[in-house]
Protein backbone atom coordinates (compact mmCIF):
# COMPACT_ATOMS: atom_id res chain seq x y z
CA UNK A 1 0.00 0.00 0.00
CA UNK A 2 1.54 3.40 -0.93
CA UNK A 3 2.48 5.21 2.23
CA UNK A 4 1.15 8.83 2.89
CA UNK A 5 4.76 10.12 2.20
CA UNK A 6 4.64 8.54 -0.73
CA UNK A 7 1.65 9.95 -1.86
CA UNK A 8 2.45 13.32 -1.35
CA UNK A 9 5.54 13.05 -3.39
CA UNK A 10 3.70 11.84 -6.18
CA UNK A 11 0.32 14.40 -6.10
CA UNK A 12 2.93 17.39 -5.53
CA UNK A 13 4.99 16.11 -8.49
CA UNK A 14 1.98 15.25 -10.84
CA UNK A 15 0.15 19.23 -9.61
CA UNK A 16 3.94 20.68 -10.50
CA UNK A 17 3.93 18.63 -13.57
CA UNK A 18 0.61 19.45 -15.09
CA UNK A 19 -0.70 22.48 -13.31
CA UNK A 20 -3.55 20.75 -11.88
CA UNK A 21 -5.56 20.88 -8.45
CA UNK A 22 -5.23 19.07 -5.73
CA UNK A 23 -8.25 17.07 -5.91
CA UNK A 24 -7.48 16.66 -9.69
CA UNK A 25 -3.97 15.33 -9.09
CA UNK A 26 -4.74 12.67 -6.03
CA UNK A 27 -7.24 11.30 -8.47
CA UNK A 28 -5.31 10.54 -10.77
CA UNK A 29 -2.63 9.23 -8.67
CA UNK A 30 -4.49 7.49 -6.26
CA UNK A 31 -8.34 7.03 -7.27
CA UNK A 32 -11.78 8.54 -6.13
CA UNK A 33 -11.12 10.84 -2.77
CA UNK A 34 -12.67 9.94 0.27
CA UNK A 35 -15.87 11.38 1.35
CA UNK A 36 -15.85 14.90 2.73
CA UNK A 37 -14.80 15.22 6.28
CA UNK A 38 -16.77 16.31 9.54
CA UNK A 39 -14.72 19.22 11.17
CA UNK A 40 -16.49 20.89 13.93
CA UNK A 41 -19.14 19.44 16.33
CA UNK A 42 -22.04 21.21 13.87
CA UNK A 43 -21.11 18.81 11.39
CA UNK A 44 -19.91 21.01 8.88
CA UNK A 45 -18.72 18.21 6.02
CA UNK A 46 -14.83 20.01 3.95
CA UNK A 47 -15.76 19.02 0.62
CA UNK A 48 -12.49 20.95 -0.96
CA UNK A 49 -13.61 22.93 -4.24
CA UNK A 50 -11.86 24.91 -7.05
CA UNK A 51 -13.03 28.50 -7.17
CA UNK A 52 -13.23 30.59 -3.89
CA UNK A 53 -16.44 32.24 -4.24
CA UNK A 54 -18.13 29.35 -5.19
CA UNK A 55 -17.19 26.61 -3.30
CA UNK A 56 -17.70 28.52 -0.12
CA UNK A 57 -21.52 29.26 -1.57
CA UNK A 58 -21.85 25.46 -1.75
CA UNK A 59 -20.54 24.24 1.00
CA UNK A 60 -22.39 26.32 3.07
CA UNK A 61 -26.08 25.24 1.20
CA UNK A 62 -24.75 21.78 1.22
CA UNK A 63 -24.01 22.10 4.57
CA UNK A 64 -28.09 23.05 4.98
CA UNK A 65 -29.01 20.47 2.66
CA UNK A 66 -29.93 22.57 0.14
CA UNK A 67 -30.67 21.00 -2.91
CA UNK A 68 -32.66 21.03 -5.92
CA UNK A 69 -34.80 18.98 -7.32
CA UNK A 70 -33.17 16.30 -5.40
CA UNK A 71 -30.30 16.62 -6.30
CA UNK A 72 -26.98 18.33 -4.80
CA UNK A 73 -26.20 21.70 -5.77
CA UNK A 74 -22.38 21.53 -6.91
CA UNK A 75 -20.22 24.22 -7.28
CA UNK A 76 -20.30 24.19 -10.67
CA UNK A 77 -24.03 25.29 -10.61
CA UNK A 78 -23.28 27.86 -8.13
CA UNK A 79 -20.53 28.87 -10.54
CA UNK A 80 -22.85 29.35 -13.54
CA UNK A 81 -25.88 30.97 -11.04
CA UNK A 82 -23.11 33.50 -9.98
CA UNK A 83 -22.35 34.71 -13.66
CA UNK A 84 -19.43 31.95 -14.65
CA UNK A 85 -16.30 32.77 -15.90
CA UNK A 86 -14.60 36.46 -16.51
CA UNK A 87 -11.90 37.59 -18.03
CA UNK A 88 -9.09 40.31 -16.46
CA UNK A 89 -5.72 41.33 -16.50
CA UNK A 90 -3.39 43.76 -14.50
CA UNK A 91 0.40 44.24 -14.50
CA UNK A 92 1.35 45.89 -11.05
CA UNK A 93 4.84 47.56 -9.97
CA UNK A 94 5.31 48.32 -7.04
CA UNK A 95 7.89 50.45 -5.12
CA UNK A 96 8.02 49.02 -1.74
CA UNK A 97 9.50 45.51 -2.77
CA UNK A 98 10.46 46.06 -6.43
CA UNK A 99 7.87 43.71 -7.34
CA UNK A 100 6.05 43.70 -10.93
CA UNK A 101 3.21 40.56 -10.50
CA UNK A 102 0.54 40.25 -12.44
CA UNK A 103 -2.77 39.55 -11.43
CA UNK A 104 -5.56 37.71 -13.50
CA UNK A 105 -9.31 37.63 -13.23
CA UNK A 106 -11.11 33.99 -14.15
CA UNK A 107 -14.82 34.45 -12.59
CA UNK A 108 -17.50 36.74 -12.69
CA UNK A 109 -17.33 40.09 -11.41
CA UNK A 110 -13.82 39.22 -10.27
CA UNK A 111 -13.14 42.82 -9.53
CA UNK A 112 -15.93 43.73 -6.93
CA UNK A 113 -15.44 41.46 -3.78
CA UNK A 114 -19.01 40.52 -2.90
CA UNK A 115 -20.96 40.84 -6.29
CA UNK A 116 -21.21 37.17 -7.69
CA UNK A 117 -21.66 35.63 -4.28
CA UNK A 118 -24.64 38.19 -3.65
CA UNK A 119 -25.77 38.10 -7.01
CA UNK A 120 -25.48 34.03 -6.86
CA UNK A 121 -27.68 34.14 -3.13
CA UNK A 122 -30.34 36.28 -5.22
CA UNK A 123 -30.89 34.25 -8.06
CA UNK A 124 -31.10 31.00 -6.39
CA UNK A 125 -33.54 32.68 -3.81
CA UNK A 126 -31.32 32.17 -0.50
CA UNK A 127 -32.06 34.81 2.17
CA UNK A 128 -28.67 35.80 3.82
CA UNK A 129 -27.37 37.97 7.13
CA UNK A 130 -25.28 40.42 5.68
CA UNK A 131 -23.19 42.27 7.70
CA UNK A 132 -21.00 45.43 7.32
CA UNK A 133 -19.24 47.46 9.66
CA UNK A 134 -15.38 49.57 9.96
CA UNK A 135 -15.42 48.42 13.26
CA UNK A 136 -13.75 44.98 14.43
CA UNK A 137 -16.26 44.91 17.75
CA UNK A 138 -19.06 44.80 15.81
CA UNK A 139 -17.22 42.70 13.04
CA UNK A 140 -16.35 40.27 15.94
CA UNK A 141 -19.93 40.11 17.63
CA UNK A 142 -21.67 39.56 14.20
CA UNK A 143 -19.06 36.66 13.73
CA UNK A 144 -19.45 34.94 17.16
CA UNK A 145 -23.36 35.35 16.64
CA UNK A 146 -23.59 33.10 13.40
CA UNK A 147 -21.21 30.60 15.24
CA UNK A 148 -23.69 30.32 18.07
CA UNK A 149 -26.42 29.76 15.87
CA UNK A 150 -25.37 27.01 13.44
CA UNK A 151 -24.54 29.63 10.35
CA UNK A 152 -21.35 29.39 8.65
CA UNK A 153 -20.28 32.60 7.44
CA UNK A 154 -18.36 34.13 4.33
CA UNK A 155 -15.47 36.35 5.39
CA UNK A 156 -13.44 38.09 3.39
CA UNK A 157 -10.15 38.24 5.20
CA UNK A 158 -6.60 39.94 4.32
CA UNK A 159 -4.83 36.71 2.62
CA UNK A 160 -1.78 37.59 4.17
CA UNK A 161 -2.81 38.11 7.45
CA UNK A 162 -4.18 34.34 7.86
CA UNK A 163 -1.09 33.36 8.66
CA UNK A 164 -1.50 30.04 7.17
CA UNK A 165 -0.05 30.29 3.68
CA UNK A 166 3.06 32.00 5.09
CA UNK A 167 3.19 35.13 2.25
CA UNK A 168 6.02 37.50 2.89
CA UNK A 169 5.64 40.99 4.60
CA UNK A 170 5.30 42.79 1.22
CA UNK A 171 2.05 40.90 0.52
CA UNK A 172 0.23 42.54 3.82
CA UNK A 173 -2.85 43.90 2.85
CA UNK A 174 -2.63 43.27 -1.03
CA UNK A 175 -6.26 41.44 -0.53
CA UNK A 176 -7.39 37.66 -0.86
CA UNK A 177 -10.67 35.68 -1.60
CA UNK A 178 -13.81 34.32 1.18
CA UNK A 179 -12.89 31.96 2.98
CA UNK A 180 -15.86 30.20 5.47
CA UNK A 181 -15.69 30.26 9.26
CA UNK A 182 -17.93 27.20 10.54
CA UNK A 183 -16.79 26.86 14.10
CA UNK A 184 -14.65 27.55 17.53
CA UNK A 185 -12.37 25.93 19.16
CA UNK A 186 -11.00 27.65 22.03
CA UNK A 187 -9.36 30.54 21.12
CA UNK A 188 -9.25 29.76 17.10
CA UNK A 189 -12.05 30.01 14.84
CA UNK A 190 -12.59 27.18 12.02
CA UNK A 191 -11.97 27.93 8.45
CA UNK A 192 -12.80 26.13 5.35
CA UNK A 193 -10.64 27.44 2.78
CA UNK A 194 -11.66 24.58 0.21
CA UNK A 195 -9.34 22.06 2.74
CA UNK A 196 -9.83 18.48 3.46
CA UNK A 197 -8.75 18.95 6.79
CA UNK A 198 -8.65 20.95 9.66
CA UNK A 199 -7.93 24.40 9.93
CA UNK A 200 -7.92 27.13 12.68
CA UNK A 201 -6.99 30.76 12.65
CA UNK A 202 -6.68 32.05 15.85
CA UNK A 203 -10.01 34.69 16.89
CA UNK A 204 -7.70 37.82 17.15
CA UNK A 205 -5.55 36.94 13.78
CA UNK A 206 -8.70 36.37 11.62
CA UNK A 207 -10.18 40.00 13.26
CA UNK A 208 -6.89 41.56 12.23
CA UNK A 209 -6.98 39.92 8.78
CA UNK A 210 -11.27 40.80 8.54
CA UNK A 211 -10.18 44.27 9.03
CA UNK A 212 -7.42 44.85 6.57
CA UNK A 213 -8.31 45.53 3.14
CA UNK A 214 -10.45 48.79 3.37
CA UNK A 215 -12.90 47.88 0.32
CA UNK A 216 -14.27 45.01 1.91
CA UNK A 217 -13.35 45.41 5.62
CA UNK A 218 -15.32 42.78 8.21
CA UNK A 219 -17.48 41.67 5.29
CA UNK A 220 -19.81 39.02 6.22
CA UNK A 221 -22.54 36.73 4.37
CA UNK A 222 -24.27 33.68 6.18
CA UNK A 223 -26.65 32.15 3.80
CA UNK A 224 -29.52 30.95 5.60
CA UNK A 225 -32.09 29.19 3.23
CA UNK A 226 -35.19 28.17 4.24
CA UNK A 227 -35.34 24.92 1.89
CA UNK A 228 -34.28 23.45 -1.47
CA UNK A 229 -34.05 25.85 -4.40
CA UNK A 230 -37.38 24.65 -6.55
CA UNK A 231 -35.96 23.44 -10.05
CA UNK A 232 -38.08 26.37 -12.04
CA UNK A 233 -35.98 28.88 -9.95
CA UNK A 234 -32.01 26.43 -10.77
CA UNK A 235 -33.43 26.95 -14.13
CA UNK A 236 -33.88 30.97 -14.11
CA UNK A 237 -30.56 31.59 -12.20
CA UNK A 238 -28.82 29.37 -14.59
CA UNK A 239 -29.95 31.15 -17.47
CA UNK A 240 -29.59 34.82 -16.09
CA UNK A 241 -26.23 33.92 -15.02
CA UNK A 242 -25.02 32.78 -18.32
CA UNK A 243 -26.65 35.94 -19.96
CA UNK A 244 -24.66 37.62 -17.71
CA UNK A 245 -21.44 35.98 -18.89
CA UNK A 246 -22.08 36.02 -22.13
CA UNK A 247 -22.94 39.92 -22.22
CA UNK A 248 -19.44 40.77 -19.96
CA UNK A 249 -17.32 38.45 -22.15
CA UNK A 250 -19.03 39.70 -25.37
CA UNK A 251 -18.58 43.13 -24.49
CA UNK A 252 -16.29 45.87 -25.75
CA UNK A 253 -14.19 46.47 -22.88
CA UNK A 254 -10.19 46.13 -22.83
CA UNK A 255 -10.31 45.57 -19.03
CA UNK A 256 -13.03 43.20 -18.28
CA UNK A 257 -14.64 41.73 -21.36
CA UNK A 258 -12.33 39.14 -23.44
CA UNK A 259 -10.87 41.77 -25.68
CA UNK A 260 -8.16 42.16 -22.61
CA UNK A 261 -6.62 39.12 -23.57
CA UNK A 262 -6.21 40.18 -27.22
CA UNK A 263 -4.66 43.95 -25.27
CA UNK A 264 -2.16 41.59 -23.18
CA UNK A 265 -1.20 39.58 -26.22
CA UNK A 266 -0.18 43.28 -27.76
CA UNK A 267 1.69 44.04 -24.65
CA UNK A 268 3.88 41.17 -24.28
CA UNK A 269 5.88 42.53 -27.50
CA UNK A 270 5.43 46.04 -27.75
CA UNK A 271 8.22 47.97 -26.56
CA UNK A 272 6.95 51.30 -26.74
CA UNK A 273 3.38 50.89 -24.45
CA UNK A 274 4.44 52.03 -20.91
CA UNK A 275 2.91 48.77 -19.67
CA UNK A 276 4.47 46.79 -22.92
CA UNK A 277 6.96 43.82 -20.95
CA UNK A 278 9.87 44.67 -23.45
CA UNK A 279 9.87 47.93 -21.50
CA UNK A 280 8.46 46.86 -18.07
CA UNK A 281 11.49 44.16 -18.03
CA UNK A 282 13.85 45.87 -20.30
CA UNK A 283 16.58 44.61 -17.28
CA UNK A 284 14.75 41.68 -17.09
CA UNK A 285 14.26 42.65 -12.39
CA UNK A 286 10.75 41.64 -11.56
CA UNK A 287 10.31 39.08 -14.58
CA UNK A 288 9.95 35.92 -12.81
CA UNK A 289 7.97 37.21 -10.09
CA UNK A 290 5.25 37.90 -13.46
CA UNK A 291 5.97 34.94 -14.63
CA UNK A 292 5.31 33.21 -11.36
CA UNK A 293 2.21 35.03 -10.56
CA UNK A 294 1.02 34.27 -14.49
CA UNK A 295 1.43 30.60 -13.73
CA UNK A 296 0.12 30.56 -10.15
CA UNK A 297 -2.90 32.55 -11.43
CA UNK A 298 -3.86 30.11 -14.56
CA UNK A 299 -2.81 26.84 -12.86
CA UNK A 300 -5.75 24.91 -10.92
CA UNK A 301 -2.78 24.33 -8.59
CA UNK A 302 -2.75 27.58 -7.57
CA UNK A 303 -4.40 29.64 -4.68
CA UNK A 304 -7.36 30.99 -6.13
CA UNK A 305 -8.80 27.78 -8.51
CA UNK A 306 -6.94 28.77 -12.06
CA UNK A 307 -8.89 29.75 -14.96
CA UNK A 308 -11.96 28.20 -14.30
CA UNK A 309 -12.75 27.11 -17.96
CA UNK A 310 -12.85 22.99 -16.80
CA UNK A 311 -15.27 24.36 -14.31
CA UNK A 312 -17.18 26.28 -16.89
CA UNK A 313 -17.19 23.12 -18.71
CA UNK A 314 -18.66 21.01 -16.15
CA UNK A 315 -20.82 23.62 -15.27
CA UNK A 316 -22.38 23.52 -18.94
CA UNK A 317 -22.42 18.92 -18.45
CA UNK A 318 -24.57 19.78 -15.52
CA UNK A 319 -26.74 22.77 -16.50
CA UNK A 320 -27.65 20.85 -19.92
CA UNK A 321 -30.07 18.49 -18.33
CA UNK A 322 -31.26 21.16 -15.58
CA UNK A 323 -32.38 23.40 -18.97
CA UNK A 324 -33.43 20.25 -21.04
CA UNK A 325 -31.20 21.91 -23.62
CA UNK A 326 -28.03 20.19 -25.11
CA UNK A 327 -25.02 22.42 -24.28
CA UNK A 328 -22.02 19.73 -25.01
CA UNK A 329 -20.83 21.79 -27.84
CA UNK A 330 -20.19 24.77 -25.32
CA UNK A 331 -18.90 22.72 -22.77
CA UNK A 332 -16.42 21.27 -25.61
CA UNK A 333 -15.37 24.91 -26.51
CA UNK A 334 -14.64 26.01 -23.23
CA UNK A 335 -12.38 22.93 -22.66
CA UNK A 336 -10.31 23.84 -26.16
CA UNK A 337 -10.25 27.53 -24.17
CA UNK A 338 -8.61 25.35 -20.91
CA UNK A 339 -6.23 24.01 -22.79
CA UNK A 340 -5.23 27.18 -24.70
CA UNK A 341 -5.15 27.93 -20.91
CA UNK A 342 -2.69 25.57 -20.27
CA UNK A 343 -0.53 26.49 -22.87
CA UNK A 344 -0.01 30.16 -21.41
CA UNK A 345 0.65 29.22 -18.12
CA UNK A 346 3.31 26.14 -19.70
CA UNK A 347 4.89 29.22 -21.51
CA UNK A 348 5.40 31.61 -19.08
CA UNK A 349 6.96 29.26 -16.30
CA UNK A 350 8.67 26.15 -18.90
CA UNK A 351 9.06 23.48 -16.37
CA UNK A 352 12.46 22.82 -18.62
CA UNK A 353 14.15 25.61 -17.20
CA UNK A 354 15.37 24.09 -13.82
CA UNK A 355 14.83 27.08 -11.75
CA UNK A 356 11.46 27.53 -12.88
CA UNK A 357 10.80 24.02 -12.10
CA UNK A 358 11.64 24.73 -8.36
CA UNK A 359 9.33 27.78 -8.13
CA UNK A 360 6.12 25.27 -9.47
CA UNK A 361 7.72 22.66 -7.18
CA UNK A 362 7.40 24.81 -3.91
CA UNK A 363 4.03 26.25 -5.25
CA UNK A 364 1.90 23.49 -4.72
CA UNK A 365 4.39 22.10 -1.87
CA UNK A 366 2.58 25.02 -0.05
CA UNK A 367 -0.76 24.60 -1.38
CA UNK A 368 -0.96 20.51 -1.06
CA UNK A 369 0.12 20.94 2.82
CA UNK A 370 -2.61 23.49 3.25
CA UNK A 371 -5.22 21.82 1.12
CA UNK A 372 -4.37 17.97 2.53
CA UNK A 373 -3.59 18.63 5.89
CA UNK A 374 -4.73 21.92 7.40
CA UNK A 375 -3.53 22.62 10.87
CA UNK A 376 -1.12 19.28 10.51
CA UNK A 377 0.83 20.64 7.63
CA UNK A 378 1.59 24.32 8.71
CA UNK A 379 5.62 23.18 9.53
CA UNK A 380 5.91 21.93 5.93
CA UNK A 381 4.16 25.18 4.16
CA UNK A 382 6.35 27.35 6.80
CA UNK A 383 9.23 25.67 5.34
CA UNK A 384 8.06 25.43 1.85
CA UNK A 385 7.07 28.84 1.69
CA UNK A 386 10.11 30.25 2.63
CA UNK A 387 12.47 28.12 0.29
CA UNK A 388 9.32 29.59 -2.21
CA UNK A 389 9.67 33.44 -1.52
CA UNK A 390 13.77 33.84 -1.17
CA UNK A 391 13.70 31.47 -4.18
CA UNK A 392 11.24 33.93 -6.27
CA UNK A 393 12.90 37.35 -4.73
CA UNK A 394 16.03 35.69 -6.00
CA UNK A 395 15.33 35.16 -9.51
CA UNK A 396 13.49 38.65 -9.90
CA UNK A 397 16.32 40.35 -8.90
CA UNK A 398 18.31 37.77 -11.22
CA UNK A 399 16.58 36.49 -13.63
CA UNK A 400 17.64 32.88 -15.36
CA UNK A 401 16.80 34.28 -19.12
CA UNK A 402 19.24 36.42 -20.71
CA UNK A 403 17.38 39.46 -23.40
CA UNK A 404 17.35 36.96 -26.04
CA UNK A 405 15.44 34.78 -24.22
CA UNK A 406 12.90 37.15 -23.00
CA UNK A 407 12.23 38.28 -26.57
CA UNK A 408 11.37 34.75 -27.37
CA UNK A 409 9.27 33.90 -24.34
CA UNK A 410 7.35 37.60 -24.85
CA UNK A 411 6.69 36.17 -28.39
CA UNK A 412 5.80 32.82 -27.51
CA UNK A 413 3.02 34.30 -24.59
CA UNK A 414 1.96 36.71 -27.24
CA UNK A 415 1.30 33.70 -29.54
CA UNK A 416 -0.66 31.48 -27.49
CA UNK A 417 -2.63 34.65 -25.38
CA UNK A 418 -3.57 35.02 -28.94
CA UNK A 419 -5.05 31.31 -29.15
CA UNK A 420 -6.59 31.88 -25.98
CA UNK A 421 -8.71 35.01 -27.25
CA UNK A 422 -10.08 33.58 -30.42
CA UNK A 423 -10.59 29.84 -27.93
CA UNK A 424 -13.07 31.85 -25.62
CA UNK A 425 -14.08 34.10 -28.66
CA UNK A 426 -15.71 30.73 -29.66
CA UNK A 427 -16.88 29.58 -26.56
CA UNK A 428 -18.93 32.81 -25.66
CA UNK A 429 -20.25 32.11 -28.80
CA UNK A 430 -21.79 28.70 -28.19
CA UNK A 431 -23.23 29.94 -25.05
CA UNK A 432 -25.82 32.54 -27.21
CA UNK A 433 -27.59 29.92 -27.19
CA UNK A 434 -28.77 30.63 -23.88
CA UNK A 435 -29.09 33.88 -24.05
CA UNK A 436 -30.34 34.73 -27.51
Amino acid sequence: MTSRKQLKVRVRARMARTGESYSTALRHVAGPAPAARVDDGQGYRLRGGVHPESACVADVLAHHGVGAGGAELTEALVFGAAGGPGAGYILWEFAHDDSRPVVLGFSSQWQYHDRAVLGCLDRLGVPARVHRTAGRVGAARALAECVADGLPALVWPDRAGLGYRHLPSSLDGMGGHPVVVHGRSGDDHLVDDRTLARLSVPVDQLDAARARVGSYRNLLVAPEPTGDVPVPRLQEALRSGIGDCVARLGGTSTSFALPVWRKWARLMTDARAEKGWPRVFADGRGLVDALASVWEGASPAGMTGGHLRDLTADMLDQAGPVLDTSLDGAAAAWREAAAAWHEVAETALPIDVPAFATLRELTVAVQESITADGDAGRADAARDAARLWALRAELSAEPPLGAAERTDLFAALADTLSRVHAAERAAVDALRVLSD
